[in-house]
């Protein structure tokens, strides 16, 4: 028998510390290449739609005429096609993850008509 491995392999999980971090009091540190949600700054948006063609799972949709652009954040892949594909620069890939949630929601944002 190789009791005497399994009793090494214990004695130096009990010496060593832990992996895990105590999470609600030391928040996670994401690295600067982390892809995590999408972010739209929707006052610079020009809606030409380039980034719901370039969406692989086709989660992103833009209405030209209502000035609205909706994202279903659960069903994104955090590939960042739309970001490195929208001609203004308005996506952003945000360090962290999507929150998870018990139903699938789409996030709408809509940009105020200038009047002029």
């Amino acid at each position: 028998m190789n009791i005497m491995n399994f009793t090494k392999t214990i004695l130096h999980n009990l010496l060593k510390k832990p992996i895990t971090r105590p999470y609600p009091s030391t928040p996670r540190i994401y690295e600067e290449r982390t892809r995590g949600h999408i972010r739209i700054e929707i006052k610079d948006c020009i809606f030409c739609g380039i980034c719901s063609r370039k969406c692989p799972p086709a989660i992103i949709s833009v209405n030209r005429a209502e000035r609205i652009w909706e994202i279903q954040p659960l069903g994104c892949i955090q590939c960042g096609a739309c970001v490195e594909n929208c001609p203004v620069k308005c996506l952003f890939m945000m360090q962290t993850y999507t929150d998870p949630d018990t139903f699938k929601r789409v996030d709408r944002f809509q940009q105020e008509v200038k009047k002029q």
